[in-house]
């Protein structure tokens, strides 16, 4: 790393610097008031200063020789630990001002991390830039870190589930989160929440609350304002209104295993994956004719009709979970608690199969659902129970 960039992540360090100790003096502050935190906010936030405190170690393993903006940092990062483990002690409550700030500095350090993902050495140093929409790429070259969003709303007995951000073509502007854990048991989805922005995510607030009758597995996805998910039981694909929280449409997908038959690895119930991608509505499942492994459908986002399919070699119980981005589908596996490989491809554009091998760094140990957004190139992951997300770098066409 080059003298200018050191200067410059000094610069933007000593200014985020600044915004540690306001959340320390707002925290000392709230030392002295009557209100009581909830157990779920103090875990939340006990998360993100250790997420932030892993991204400043890698700072300062990148700025060799040049580290006391980072050192001092990093102390800071360690101080505000200590105060909120201080104050969950004394039982407090409302930390939502508290958050709104760590989230600022935490956005600050993902900018950072995400300048070093570029200049670095980790892979995608030479990584262009790929508009969102655009599939004028050779296909993912290296994965972030993942950026910790957040404990689902429901808490940590409900592990299972998938989240995401909502994509249109026509309006790719447009903020739609959404967030549908399953019952605890794993299998049924019932309640879903949307919020209309990124900061209402964050804080828990103006979320749309539902009730739907009942989606089965992590395998949902949301595309042009409508939620699509197995029916439970069956093997059938629900179309719901997101505007009237109505199922309107139900349609049989031929041939596919249900029943918890071929779900993933380490994940029960997800017979059906539900992605979206440059390219439309996709769904992942297996069939009794494939013998369990990966089928691949496109599907025509209005009738559910299948409109192409694609079989692969991959068995799918021997993967973790999989997604597609500009017709390629990925598939994941487990190296350890902590570590996850992109390791199969299946390109529907040429209908060739590849091995590849992209590490993901993950929160907790089981991942139960990837969705992918191309309206900002990033990957939606719900980790037992804790919403994550990951930036995607996309390599060129290979030269002729």
């Amino acid at each position: 790393m080059g003298n200018l960039q050191v200067t410059e992540y000094t610069k933007s360090i000593e200014i985020y610097e600044q915004k540690i100790r306001n959340v320390t003096l707002k925290v000392e502050a709230m030392e002295k008031t009557s209100v009581s935190y909830s157990d779920l906010d103090f875990q939340l936030v006990k998360l993100e200063i250790v997420e932030m405190e892993r991204l400043v170690t890698q700072l300062k393993s990148t700025l060799t020789g040049s580290n006391i903006v980072v050192e001092q940092l990093y102390e800071e990062i360690r101080n505000l630990s200590l105060m909120v483990a201080e104050l969950e002690s004394l039982d407090k409550n409302n930390i939502l001002a508290i958050r709104r700030e760590v989230v600022a500095l935490r956005d600050k350090l993902k900018d950072c991390e995400r300048d070093r993902n570029y200049t670095g050495s980790s892979g995608s140093s030479n990584a262009p830039h790929f508009p969102p929409g655009s599939c004028n790429h050779g296909g993912i070259l290296n994965i972030s870190q993942p950026y910790v969003i957040q404990l689902n709303w429901r808490g940590f007995s409900y592990k299972y589930g998938a989240w995401g951000r909502d994509y249109s073509p026509l309006t790719p502007e447009e903020d739609l989160f959404w967030v549908a854990p399953l019952n605890p048991d794993g299998r049924y989805l019932e309640y879903y929440r949307l919020y209309r922005s990124y900061d209402d995510l964050l804080l828990y607030k103006n979320a749309k609350e539902s009730r739907v009758q009942y989606g089965e597995g992590s395998g949902t996805t949301v595309y042009k304002n409508y939620m699509y998910f197995n029916a439970h039981g069956s093997r059938d694909m629900s179309k719901l209104d997101l505007n009237t929280n109505t199922v309107v449409l139900r349609k049989t997908l031929p041939g596919a295993a249900y029943n918890n038959r071929f779900s993933y690895a380490g994940v029960s119930w997800q017979d059906m994956d539900f992605t979206a991608d440059e390219n439309g509505l996709w769904v992942i499942y297996s069939t009794e004719a494939s013998m369990g492994n990966i089928v691949i459908s496109r599907l025509n986002e209005t009738t559910l009709e299948v409109l192409d399919t694609w079989q692969t070699k991959q068995y799918k119980p021997s993967v973790s979970n999989a997604f597609i981005v500009c017709g390629v589908l990925y598939a994941i596996r487990p190296l350890n608690t902590r570590k996850e490989e992109i390791f199969y491809t299946y390109d529907t554009n040429t209908g060739k199969e590849g091995r590849i091998s992209i590490i993901i760094d993950k929160v907790m140990e089981t991942i139960q659902s990837i969705n992918y957004s191309p309206g900002d190139q990033k990957l939606y992951v719900y980790n037992d129970a804790y919403l994550l997300s990951y930036n995607l770098f996309f390599q060129p066409f290979p030269l002729l």
